[in-house]
């Protein structure tokens, strides 16, 4: 696809990243001549200097041929002008990152009458990935497929579970289920694993299923199922107010801890039900003054990664149930898998996979295409849910008969609104959609799931 990213800083310099190493011709354009220059040497993409929303610019940027305009800049006002201006010029297909909580509430009618193939909020997306965990402790990461009737969870294989020493083909005849282990990351080093294949303590693993099922394995191996009552939150930004509205829609109370009294008073006017607190997060007294030991949950969200870790390590000995810490800087992430940090969450990474999933969707395919995309374990394995809408190569044949790559696994067939986990008898019918977890990254249809 020919691709022109507006805006350069995280989110941007993440979807280049991403997408030039797919097959995609990119072209970025920041006013900012040294970002520029960086970002397009580092990922061998044309880059120019100046303004997203000038015509002349997206123009010179290739406008004319562009199938998609993506606009990252820090602006929302900015982003949303670039689309409308892309979407005159040459009827190509838009996507605009949007953050003020005000047009949050309005994306559906800007999104329509500004003709915009897609409205995206990092904060919002990054609220609902915490929200999540908060509601299901025992996992370090949780990601749906099949509009939410099937789930991934990751979690730890803690020293004295049941699953240590045991050979994942032994698992279903302990705990008895439809489920499927799909990933095992030990020491950083991730696996799509055989029934031979041996799971240890510390072994960090993903497990399918639907909800209910989840729920029985995860009582059975006697961890958390129940979500948190209450949360402590450090930081005031927009991701804590989304978070907060959230939770409190659940149910679940909320306090948030702010250093800047203007922004309590804010926070104090759109989310009354919440408790705010002026003051620092990161002094240790007004913590316990603020009674950490008897929260269920604590989330990290202050503007600085260090002081998050730092602050989640010290709640991780206080907190009763889940800890999740926010993480702008993803060359942090081989210190933080030493650490004792619980679950985290890169907004920015999250923001890069939504827009790389629709990328992939939308691309031309033999009867199939990407419907749900996630990155896994560091970017070192993606699971995809793919659409299935006419016969193909992989269809009406038994699984143990098609020829897939190795380091891959169909985990799950939705069929009629039913969850299917399949056995090498089972086979992909059109209609269906499946999921496939694998090692080999950039799988455009589902047909790539095929050894050349």
């Amino acid at each position: 696809m020919q691709i022109i990213i507006v805006g350069c800083g995280k989110v941007g310099s993440a979807l280049t990243q991403r997408l030039s190493k797919e097959d995609n011709n990119v072209c970025i354009i920041d006013i900012n001549p040294s970002v520029v220059r960086q970002l397009s040497s580092e990922c061998d993409v044309m880059g120019m200097v100046g303004n997203g929303a000038s015509y002349s610019v997206l123009v010179e940027a290739g406008i004319d041929n562009a199938d998609l305009l993506i606009a990252v800049t820090e602006s929302d006002e900015m982003n949303l002008l670039c689309c409308v201006i892309a979407r005159k010029a040459a009827k190509c297909h838009t996507i605009a990152r949007v953050r003020n909580p005000i047009y949050s509430q309005e994306q559906a009618f800007l999104q329509k009458e500004l003709g915009l193939s897609m409205i995206i909020n990092p904060e919002q997306i990054a609220a609902s990935e915490i929200s999540s965990l908060l509601c299901f402790p025992s996992a370090l990461g949780i990601d749906t497929f099949a509009g939410g009737k099937v789930e991934m969870l990751r979690f730890r294989i803690s020293e004295d579970s049941v699953l240590d020493n045991m050979a994942v083909k032994d698992i279903s005849a302990k705990i008895k289920g439809e489920f499927l282990i799909c990933a095992v990351d030990r020491d950083n080093e991730v696996s799509i694993p055989g029934g031979n294949f041996v799971l240890k303590s510390g072994d960090i693993i993903s497990i399918v299923a639907s909800r209910k099922n989840i729920n029985i394995f995860f009582e059975k191996l006697n961890m958390k199922t129940n979500g948190v009552k209450n949360t402590m939150i450090i930081g005031g930004g927009k991701i804590s107010l989304y978070l907060a509205q959230m939770l409190l829609k659940m149910g679940i109370s909320v306090k948030i801890i702010e250093h800047n009294e203007k922004r309590c008073q804010e926070l104090t006017q759109m989310i009354p039900e919440a408790t705010i607190i002026f003051g620092d997060g990161s002094d240790q007294s007004l913590l316990d003054e603020e009674r950490i030991s008897k929260m269920d949950g604590f989330v990290a969200l202050t503007n600085m990664d260090e002081e998050n870790i730092l602050l989640s390590m010290y709640a991780k000995k206080k907190v009763s149930k889940k800890v999740v810490t926010k993480i702008n800087r993803q060359q942090l992430t081989e210190v933080i898998h030493n650490l004792d940090v619980d679950s985290v969450v890169y907004p920015k990474l999250l923001t890069a996979q939504k827009i790389l999933q629709y990328v992939r969707a939308a691309k031309n395919s033999i009867g199939s295409n990407v419907k749900t995309l996630y990155r896994l374990y560091d970017d070192k394995v993606e699971a995809l849910e793919f659409n299935v809408y006419e016969n193909s190569k992989i269809t009406d044949i038994p699984l143990f008969e098609l020829p897939l790559k190795k380091g891959l696994l169909i985990c799950a067939i939705t069929r009629d609104g039913k969850i299917l986990i399949p056995d090498g008898h089972t086979k992909i019918l059109p209609g269906d959609t499946f999921i496939v977890v694998t090692t080999h990254l950039g799988l455009q249809d589902a047909q790539d799931i095929l050894r050349d």
